[in-house]
């Protein structure tokens, strides 16, 4: 059983088992990553919002710049506004559904969470 994450240091790279920016393989850091990183979670919430709903991904296993990229797609296919916080993705509305099948149809394991 290989260490994808530890509490000091982070996610590990499955190839070098460094910390992820520290990590010596190239191929390991994108693909590898991706396929053993955890389960993408994809909430609803409506906690200090004045009620409205939005939709929270949390769990990407994207760096900063490619996490803000995705997040920007997404809005776009869901025809919404929305931002990146604390390396979540925040879009405006209840568009969970539309939202899993997208990030399944891009290679993520994605998983609706909460009610």
């Amino acid at each position: 059983m290989s260490i994808v994450y530890r509490t000091g240091l982070g996610r590990i790279c499955p190839g070098c088992r460094r910390p992820i920016a520290q990590c010596a393989c190239k191929t390991a850091k994108g693909q590898a990553l991706r396929a053993d990183a955890g389960t993408v979670r994809v909430s609803r919430q409506t906690q200090s919002r004045a009620g409205k709903a939005v939709t929270v991904i949390t769990g990407v296993p994207l760096a900063a710049a490619e996490l803000t990229l995705l997040a920007s797609e997404l809005k776009r296919h869901c025809g919404s506004g929305g931002t990146v916080k604390d390396g979540a993705i925040e879009i405006q509305g209840e568009h969970r559904d539309t939202l899993v099948a997208e990030l399944v149809r891009r290679g993520f394991a994605a998983k609706r969470s909460g009610g």
